[in-house]
């Protein structure tokens, strides 16, 4: 499973908006990887993240939905690292899915875990409610204090977003920066040893 080979970034863990946005993308080699690439997947992502409970069953509908979500969100967070203006499909998307659910979580008791809150939604309005949580994420993550410590990974061919935790951070993981550090040390070694053997 993907989650195992690559540590969460700065802030994602924080922010499911962040998380969601960096649920996919490229690994070393080229690589792909997709972590809602199903509606199973697209499920379990969610229940990782306690976003729904353990009865909820995404359909492809609300999957697609859902990465739907998450390209348009890519496209903000794009934008406001870039200080380019995003484009307004991208903001009246994450306005739609703002208001798509009651903002109100009821109360919950169970045993087991004591009190909760959560809404209560069929399963065909879960989505709703999820797509309306990670879209106040992101619009609380673009507005915030958190705003300008929000980066994209330096490293090639990562495309993975993070929070940065101090103003020199360049990369999303320290898995990301080794590469970039020995990518350099290479060529530099190699560009010494051109120059030797002119």
């Amino acid at each position: 499973m993907f989650e195992t080979q690559l540590a969460a970034a700065p802030g994602a863990q924080d922010h499911p908006s962040l998380a969601l946005v960096n649920s996919t993308g490229y690994l070393v080699g080229g690589r792909g990887y997709d972590e809602l690439s199903t509606p199973e997947a697209a499920t379990a992502w969610l229940m990782a993240r306690d976003l729904v409970g353990p009865e909820a069953a995404l359909y492809e509908q609300c999957q697609g939905r859902l990465v739907a979500l998450r390209a348009n969100l890519r496209v903000l967070f794009d934008a406001h690292t870039t200080g380019s203006a995003p484009a307004m499909s991208a903001v009246h998307a994450l306005n739609a899915a703002l208001t798509c659910a009651p903002g109100a979580l009821l109360l919950r008791f169970d045993t087991q875990s004591g009190f909760s809150r959560r809404a209560e939604h069929p399963v065909t309005q879960v989505v709703e409610h999820v797509m309306a949580v990670i879209a106040d994420d992101a619009a609380s993550l673009l507005t915030g204090d958190q705003a300008p410590q929000l980066a994209p990974c330096e490293a090639d061919p990562c495309q993975r977003f993070f929070v940065r935790t101090h103003a020199r951070r360049q990369w999303c993981s320290t898995r990301c920066g080794d590469r970039v550090r020995a990518a350099r040390a290479y060529t530099r070694k190699r560009s010494l040893h051109n120059a030797q053997t002119e």
